[in-house]
């Protein structure tokens, strides 16, 4: 009788320990070192429970703020930010190998081309990265090799030297994303309030007949999603707040809706940072940085256009990146100045996260990628 119990009892521990590797999902966490986090962060990330728990560090990188895994999962691109005595550019890419259970191994790296690299995307195929850098204004293509490493920049593109004297204005350019639909590669400009149109020819950046779509002065573009058909394109404004809302008329991109993303009544200080559109395309997700809040938009199905549903409190300071699981089923949003990183679970009918009461601190935390 009690070899039947022993063996019911493994059994029991086996599954429910099977169960749980099922469930396990790996997070990267780039961060700033410079703000006292050590590097890259690898997390557990249990998909069901919301459970969170630091697994490794990968040290040895300045300011690895933002981070992208590639298509077939192999490999892990990131930007580094560095001062000028470090490199005189301002900054780096960076390539590494995903090796056994997540662990990062350290490929090669390219050289940013312009100051603050922030942002970071890898084409569908593969075969190319893409960085743009806040403070030089630049936008970049790096061909990837067949292992993976970065051959030196393809194209290069100084958005400054776009600009008319006569504005006064300076470029930032904030994001850049491979579009899976058109082919084209998009970035967003806060300096100069524009979501510049590219084509890749081959790692080439060129204009066309759209080079960009103007926003309002001084909304500051940020961060963009595309809808699930690629028929519209959600820019994120830091600056003013708002959700620019575009779609093609014609062969030319739009705006057709500008919606803010806080609340009636709130006079305080607040900059948007991320945005994410739910996998069924009913909801659409922003970070507010000074609200300290996910702002909860539904989608018109018909319309497209956006309705402000609620914001739901972070449960920290200053979020940036923010990720919803695969399954669909929690957020966790890297809240940068409170170093925690805070999971909340979906409302499959309302779409509104509610916080679970579940986190995890680390230093710095500004993006958050799943393998």
């Amino acid at each position: 009788m009690r070899y039947i119990l022993l063996l019911s009892f493994l059994v029991f521990v086996t599954f429910l320990s099977n169960n749980q590797d099922k469930n396990m999902e790996k997070l990267y966490v780039g961060t700033f070192t410079s703000e006292g986090a050590e590097g890259i962060y690898l997390c557990n990330f249990n998909s069901e429970s919301g459970e969170i728990m630091l697994d490794k560090t990968f040290k040895g990188a300045d300011n690895p703020s933002f981070l992208k895994v590639s298509a077939d999962k192999k490999y892990l691109y990131s930007v580094s930010r560095t001062t000028e005595e470090v490199e005189k550019s301002g900054g780096f890419v960076v390539a590494y190998k995903i090796g056994e259970n997540g662990t990062l191994h350290f490929i090669n790296k390219q050289i940013a081309n312009g100051a603050g690299p922030c942002h970071i995307d890898v084409s569908a195929d593969g075969k190319f990265a893409a960085i743009a850098t806040y403070g030089g204004g630049t936008t970049s293509v790096y061909p990837i090799n067949d292992d993976g490493s970065l051959s030196s920049v393809s194209s290069l593109i100084n958005n400054n030297s776009l600009i008319d004297s006569a504005e006064n204005i300076v470029s930032h350019a904030h994001s850049i994303k491979f579009s899976p639909y058109d082919g084209k590669v998009y970035s967003a400009d806060l300096g100069t309030d524009q979501l510049n149109i590219y084509s890749n020819i081959n790692g080439v950046l060129e204009t066309g007949q759209q080079k960009f779509v103007k926003l309002k002065k001084n909304a500051g573009p940020r961060h963009f999603e595309f809808s699930a058909n690629g028929k519209i394109i959600y820019v994120i404004n830091e600056l003013n707040s708002t959700i620019s809302a575009l779609k093609k008329d014609g062969d030319l991109w739009i705006e057709f809706q500008s919606i803010s993303t806080l609340p009636a009544g709130f006079d305080g200080k607040s900059y948007c940072a991320d945005v994410h559109i739910s996998s069924d395309g009913k909801y659409l997700y922003d970070s507010n940085r000074g609200h300290n809040s996910i702002a909860v938009f539904k989608v018109n199905t018909d319309s497209n256009e956006l309705t402000l549903l609620e914001t739901v409190s972070v449960e920290g300071d200053w979020p940036r990146n923010f990720v919803l699981s695969s399954n669909g089923k929690f957020m966790l949003v890297a809240n940068q100045r409170s170093g925690n990183i805070s999971v909340f679970e979906i409302n499959p009918v309302t779409g509104i996260p509610s916080f679970t009461g579940k986190e995890i601190k680390l230093p710095a935390p500004v993006c958050l990628e799943f393998l």
